[in-house]
């Protein structure tokens, strides 16, 4: 039984640095930190409060246990909650009757995406982004936490119609305001933003102003009538079976695929904060597996969909965690308020919940970055500010696709003119060419016959031009021979070898000889595999010594004119 456990829960021993006391508290402490969030994701998601509790529940335990992350602490986050929040709202609004089934499903699909993202190996690449577009996109997320509760923080329904539904009804909603749950909101956003740091380590902050506000409204608004979580289903969640058409299908699909890919980026961030401050090393295909695995029971049984949380994972390695066992502690204590405690949680007022996801989003904006962006560069800046807008007002993959397409492109033309000053037509022994005493000794006998393409560094796509450049610097110099140095180059696009092939073209068309020294590895092979569309046999060289050795003899054997 112990060897079965080891290969399917524990292949990589992250279990064997359990301990008891830092791993239990640390499981107490953090189910104590999500309680509060939990409840507030479910409500600001429409999904309503047992929906954020089973997420908290289904999520965290099986990430745990299956995960690639020693002390990662998974639950719905503010990020994953709004876009399951607008996949909620369509699909209902699509169809009322089976539309919060379909979204559960949507959830489902998000797990199977993770999964196949790590059975696949793709972990290295998902935050693969540059940080101008990952901050715009979570500061974005923010921004959009906090619309989505400033209908509910003023006790009012919140407007449709996303962001710019929210900003185009704030007259009304300012006229609305109905004052009794706006006081609750405010003294909960008075603990959450003045709470002394001292005391944040004896006491969460959002369980505080949890705590506080439901005392109040029960106190002082009595007879007033508030919109409470009410009645929270007791017991374990029903398995959901959705019935959709094959439109509908469609777009769970591609809804499925995008909030999966959102919470592998979320997730994957999260385990690279908790690396730097445990000094180990998660597998990042694993916890992609783990996380799937997590997301799709959660979406099964009628739960958030969830990934990594940053607050979560810090304060349960502060306390003292060190293995999954504090996730597992965690995931069991919240069941137990889902199976016993759900009725001390039914006069908790929606105001209070709205302030504690305000204050999430609140967190989210990478303040720290958007303070000094602009002093940074003037791209990052535009890209920053162009993601952070188009999150919120367009669409969340138009965003980010966007951002790390820009991205890129400019990063590619700074490469490329960096590499094109590194592509040189020489016929003379060059200082600057890092060339032995023999080389140099053999290139200077060429008298200037011999005129070698001296290329350095990764060959990309875009350096093609500055090659192309090349053709009448070679056909000016008027040599006999003609040498393409890869000696120093480790990677060669298609691009590049098909711009090569044009060079050997044009040198043939000239009556060049034409060497190549130096090409090893996949550099030759590709050029050979270009070499087939109809240059005829390459000459390859091992090194640029032999190059400059078979150059040499050719001009040496051409008869000189008197």
């Amino acid at each position: 039984m112990t060897s079965v456990w080891r290969k399917i829960v524990d292949p990589d021993k992250r279990f064997s640095e359990f301990n008891w006391v830092g791993d239990l508290f640390g499981g107490v402490t953090t189910a104590v930190i999500s309680l509060p969030l939990a409840l507030a994701f479910g409500v600001a998601s429409g999904a309503g409060p047992q929906a954020g509790l089973y997420g908290a529940v289904f999520v965290g335990l099986f990430a745990a246990l299956f995960g690639g992350t020693r002390t990662l602490i998974s639950e719905p986050t503010g990020p994953m909650t709004v876009v399951m929040t607008a996949v909620i709202t369509t699909l209902i609004a699509a169809d009322p009757e089976n539309g919060l089934a379909m979204a559960f499903a949507v959830v489902v699909v998000a797990g199977l995406t993770q999964i196949g993202f790590g059975i696949f190996r793709l972990g290295r690449y998902i935050t693969l982004m540059p940080y101008s577009v990952i901050s715009g996109f979570m500061s974005g997320i923010g921004v959009l936490l906090i619309l989505m509760q400033l209908g509910p923080l003023t006790g009012q329904a919140s407007p449709g119609g996303g962001a710019v539904g929210v900003v185009t009804a704030l007259p009304e909603m300012a006229a609305g305001i109905r004052w009794p749950e706006a006081s609750l909101a405010i003294l909960a956003l008075v603990v959450l933003f003045a709470m002394p740091k001292a005391w944040r380590k004896f006491c969460p902050p959002h369980l505080l102003a949890l705590v506080i506000g439901s005392v109040a409204s029960l106190t002082f608004f009595a007879s007033a009538d508030l919109n409470r979580i009410g009645e929270i289903p007791m017991g374990l969640p029903d398995f959901q079976i959705p019935v959709f058409s094959q439109e509908q299908l469609r777009i769970i699909l591609i809804e499925g695929m995008i909030l999966g890919l959102l919470g592998c980026i979320d997730s994957l961030l999260t385990a690279m904060i908790a690396d730097s401050l445990t000094r180990k090393h998660h597998d990042s295909n694993r916890e992609l597996i783990g996380q799937g695995v997590g997301n799709l029971f959660s979406g099964l049984f009628g739960g958030l969909p969830g990934a990594g949380a940053t607050m979560g994972t810090v304060v349960n390695i502060q306390v003292g965690a060190r293995s999954p066992a504090a996730g597992v502690v965690r995931a069991l204590l919240l069941l137990m308020v889902v199976l016993v405690l759900a009725p001390l949680l039914e006069s908790v007022p929606m105001a209070v919940l709205a302030a504690i996801a305000f204050k999430v989003g609140f967190d989210i904006l990478d303040w720290s970055f958007l303070k000094r962006v602009h002093h940074v560069s003037r791209s990052a800046t535009l890209i920053m500010y162009g993601v952070m807008g188009l999150t919120v007002f367009v669409d969340l993959v138009i965003a980010v696709g966007l951002g790390v397409f820009i991205a890129n492109v400019l990063t590619i033309d700074r490469l490329s003119k960096l590499q094109s000053a590194d592509i040189r037509t020489i016929t003379t022994s060059d200082a600057e060419l890092p060339l032995s005493p023999e080389e140099r000794e053999l290139f200077e006998r060429g008298k200037g016959q011999i005129i070698l393409l001296y290329l350095s560094g990764p060959m990309i796509f875009g350096v093609a031009k500055a090659i192309a450049r090349q053709h009448d610097a070679i056909e000016s110099k008027q040599g006999k021979a003609l040498i393409i140095d890869l000696h120093d180059v480790p990677i060669l696009s298609t691009t590049i070898a098909l711009a090569l092939e044009n060079v050997v073209l044009e040198a043939r068309k000239a009556e060049l000889p034409v060497y190549i020294g130096g090409a090893s590895g996949k550099t030759r092979i590709r050029l050979e595999s270009i070499d087939k569309t109809g240059t005829g046999e390459l000459a390859f060289r091992d090194n640029r010594l032999e190059a400059l050795e078979a150059a040499l003899t050719h001009v040496e054997d051409i008869p000189q004119a008197d």
